[in-house]
């Protein structure tokens, strides 16, 4: 099978083309900027080039195309790059996976099961859900994966940020009022590439079952790093100014059912 990973320098990008390499796929990766790994095919692409986006995937002719690639403040990569990337996926008949984001639900309702409609807050959140909408009806028979707080063994955003704040080398505080439902990186490639290779489509929900504030996610990689928790501030949220949504439960059980993939929890994937 001949993968196209968009994003693939990216922090889920790289987990994406190790295992599908790993698998024995053929792989191709895309970059902004830094090419994911040595050894793997990469090529610069910006998706907000449209024409540049479809030359690249008819050059290539994938059977899958995974598109993890992302910029939370760029309307023109989060919205108007999915479009170019499926309609050029959809012209050259691969699947398309396209990787998005609990980000996209206001946080009003808390748990939110994989029919629920999005209701954004943030412009980030607005693009996504625009994307999505606009994928749904462009090519039905593709794959939305909405995911939440995407966790590593130590390389995440989320991780480093907590190793600055333990260690003092940054300021801020951990939100006690923001649930989320962390993954591990590892869960969601193999659960991505499991729905890219099968005849899955639309909605699905790709997150850990347990939901946990991010003060609650900074003790547990504190814990687990042997770094002291109890250097790690607090705060919240609906106290900082940042905008965004306090309470977003991805209810992905539907999806669990159909996978063999298992998505841990953060209790148990940072467990010592």
């Amino acid at each position: 099978m001949i993968v196209l990973v968009v994003g693939g320098s990216g922090f889920l990008g790289r987990e994406l083309v190790r295992q599908a390499v790993a698998a024995g796929h053929r792989v191709i990766a895309t970059h902004r900027t830094q090419p994911p790994a040595a050894g793997v095919p990469s090529e610069a692409l910006d998706i907000r080039d449209r024409p540049a986006v479809e030359d690249l995937i008819s050059r290539i002719g994938p059977d899958v195309v995974i598109n993890a690639a992302y910029q939370t403040q760029d309307w023109a990569s989060t919205a108007d790059g999915a479009i170019h990337v499926v309609l050029a996926a959809k012209g050259a008949g691969a699947r398309l996976v396209h990787v998005s984001s609990d980000a996209l639900f206001s946080g009003q309702d808390g748990r939110y099961p994989e029919t629920a409609r999005p209701d954004p807050i943030t412009p980030y959140g607005a693009a996504k859900a625009a994307a999505e909408t606009a994928i749904m009806i462009i090519d039905p028979s593709a794959v939305v994966a909405r995911t939440s707080l995407i966790i590593g063994d130590g390389d995440s955003p989320t991780e480093q940020l907590v190793h600055a704040l333990a260690t003092g080398r940054a300021t801020g505080g951990l939100f006690t009022d923001d649930l989320r439902c962390p993954v591990h990186v590892a869960d969601l490639a193999a659960a991505l590439l499991e729905l890219g290779a099968g005849d899955h489509s639309g909605i699905h929900h790709l997150a850990g079952p347990d939901s946990i504030s991010r003060h609650e996610l900074g003790l547990l990689i504190a814990r687990r790093d042997g770094l002291d928790s109890d250097l790690l501030p607090t705060s919240t949220r609906a106290g900082s100014g940042i905008p965004g949504p306090l309470d977003v439960r991805l209810d992905g059980a539907a999806t669990q059912r159909a996978l063999r993939t298992r998505l841990r929890g953060a209790r148990e994937f940072l467990s010592r």
